[in-house]
């Protein structure tokens, strides 16, 4: 009832953004307008609201379903919203994926596609599920654009009703500089807090002559990155390892942690390149996530785990979340459970149930209850089709009180597309709803221009980090010769690691204009002032007629759970 309320609220809210319906008879409750890009459409009783809906069955194809042609102006954002239920279930993939598509096609006669807005997983028994989020008109002018229903295989019948299509008119391109005051302000408020210096100063003593300076020496926010352990282990690789260990305070293996990479042939395990790796991270004080337990996309899963079912399959997962959970207990501080649920079930299809991942939740929190879990998704904030199947999942999973602590948002922004940090924070807004914390897990993004580059990563880390929701930001690579999205995602370049100008905005960022050093006169702000800081540990120094009182030295933290600490400076 809560989440049927939320919907409908939400729903409401996107109504603000909007107007101008596009679409025609987005009630179904006429045959015309609709296009049935299927062997058989009808109207049918079986409604979410008015009178009919529209039965797509008989199909042949996955992409099969109701669509119609609408006009959208270039670089337009534009709101979807529409309702589906399945008739029935198919018995080797119970879980379905259920999306609106969007197809553009140009003069030349390309065609090219965008997921509008998606749900999975999604089941008969789940009855009628709304899809709802948004997609972006091209730039350039398009010759068509066709909006449908799709997704369930095509053994699977389903009825589709309450359509929508209506132009965002509140969101801003990204270039536009409003949404900078918010941000900022969630940062100054969110990110920082008081510190009032209070000095007592010998009786006779020259205030002119006396300087205090508060400077932040390690930030608590955590910025991290993905660490290649074969890499980071070999010893030739001494400035990749500085550089992680001089920007980062967090880390996440790429690849060593999972499963295919620790036992790729059963019974034989090899922790030791990924236990190397973190042992040194840590030995410089850097956090680590761990990634990932298990992933449900069959690509990623190896060929003798592909060849259990039943028992023999239950028996393996368990054995290897509790054996991997015991060799990392107290080396990691999370862990992602089963990657990317959105959009890969096979062990819920291969073990015929639907609530396996829940099950992972339980196996994984039972092993290690001191872990913090998580759930870890793609496209859920670089584009807006899987937010609201995010949210979903989250609610699913945290009312089931399986351990759930955060989301993982992995945010792979699209390539040359400039990230807008409008529609991230009313995606970030979204995700919220679920009431626990949100952690950017893989950042990274591309532009061939390394200062388009730097203004890309500036708009996105500034809407990330300026959203009250997001407890965390670890990138997906920064070299060039690493990076998986080659070196027009890069921040670094060549064998010593030099900044390019995408670098050179996020360290500033990182390490300057999110980070505290002040210095003040003590003739001029006089005995008792605030110095509005950044998180994290500082030092205190004085300077008395030009040198440095070492005696009066002092170190500090500051924490999220503090709106003023207090230092007391005694000058004698």
């Amino acid at each position: 009832m809560l989440v049927t309320l939320f919907i409908a609220v939400f729903f409401r809210m996107c109504i603000m953004y909007a107007y101008g319906e596009l679409l025609k008879n987005g009630g179904f409750e006429a045959e015309g307008d609709w296009q049935c890009f299927a062997p058989h459409c009808e109207l049918v009783t079986n409604k979410h609201t008015g009178q009919h809906a529209m039965k797509i069955s008989n199909r042949t194809h996955f992409f099969q379903g109701a669509s119609q042609f609408i006009h959208v102006e270039p670089s337009k954002t534009y709101a979807v919203s529409g309702y589906i239920k399945l008739l029935n279930d198919q018995p080797e993939h119970h879980s379905q994926m259920v999306t609106m598509a969007v197809e553009f096609t140009y003069s030349s006669g390309y065609k090219s596609y965008d997921t509008a807005a998606a749900h999975a997983p999604v089941l008969k028994s789940d009855g009628w599920v709304h899809l709802q989020g948004e997609f972006g008109a091209p730039r350039d002018h398009v010759k068509t654009t066709r909006i449908y229903f799709q997704g369930p295989h095509p053994s699977v019948d389903f009825v589709v009703d309450d359509a929508s299509v209506t132009e965002m008119t509140s969101v801003p391109l990204p270039t536009d500089p409003s949404w900078r005051k918010q941000t900022d302000s969630v940062i100054h408020s969110k990110r920082m807090s008081n510190i009032q210096i209070h000095v007592s100063a010998a009786p006779g003593l020259n205030r002119n002559d006396v300087q205090i300076r508060v400077v932040q020496k390690k930030k608590s926010f955590p910025f991290g990155t993905v660490v290649n352990a074969p890499v980071y282990n070999r010893e030739s690789q001494s400035k990749y390892r500085d550089f992680i260990h001089n920007h980062f305070n967090w880390a996440v293996p790429e690849g060593r942690l999972k499963w295919p990479a620790v036992e790729g042939h059963q019974g034989h395990d090899n922790f030791g390149p990924a236990l190397k790796m973190i042992n040194g991270l840590k030995s410089h004080g850097i956090k680590v996530r761990g990634h990932t337990l298990v992933w449900s996309s069959q690509f990623a899963i190896q060929p003798w785990v592909q060849a259990l079912s039943g028992d023999k399959l239950r028996q393996a997962v368990e054995h290897h979340i509790q054996l991997t959970t015991n060799i990392t207990h107290g080396l990691v501080e999370h862990w992602d459970v089963n990657n990317e649920n959105l959009h890969g079930t096979w062990y819920q299809d291969r073990l015929h149930d639907p609530d396996y991942n829940l099950e992972l939740f339980r196996i994984a929190h039972r092993a290690d209850p001191s872990v913090k879990l998580f759930l870890n998704d793609n496209t859920v904030v670089r584009s807006g089709g899987f937010t609201q199947a995010y949210l979903d999942m989250a609610r699913k999973v945290k009312s089931a009180n399986v351990g759930l602590y955060g989301m993982g948002v992995q945010s792979h922004f699209i390539a040359g597309r400039d990230p807008n940090p409008h529609l991230i924070k009313l995606r970030l807004d979204l995700l919220a709803q679920a009431g626990i914390p949100i952690w950017v897990t893989e950042m990274d993004l591309m532009a061939g221009d390394e200062n388009t580059r730097a203004d890309y990563y500036e708009r996105a880390l500034r809407a990330l980090y300026g959203h009250p929701a997001v407890e965390g930001i670890l990138l997906w690579g920064f070299w060039d010769q690493r990076h998986w999205r080659g070196v027009n995602a890069s921040l670094v370049q060549g064998p010593d690691l030099t900044p390019n100008a995408a670098g050179r905005r996020v360290l500033d960022l990182l390490e300057n204009q999110w980070m505290t050093d002040e210095t003040h006169e003590l003739s001029q702000s006089g005995d008792r002032f605030t110095v509005r800081g950044f998180h994290g540990d500082y030092e205190l120094h004085v300077r008395y007629q030009g040198h440095e009182r070492n005696d009066l030295k002092q170190t500090f933290s500051i924490s999220p759970s503090q709106a003023t600490h207090n230092v007391n400076v005694h000058i004698h």
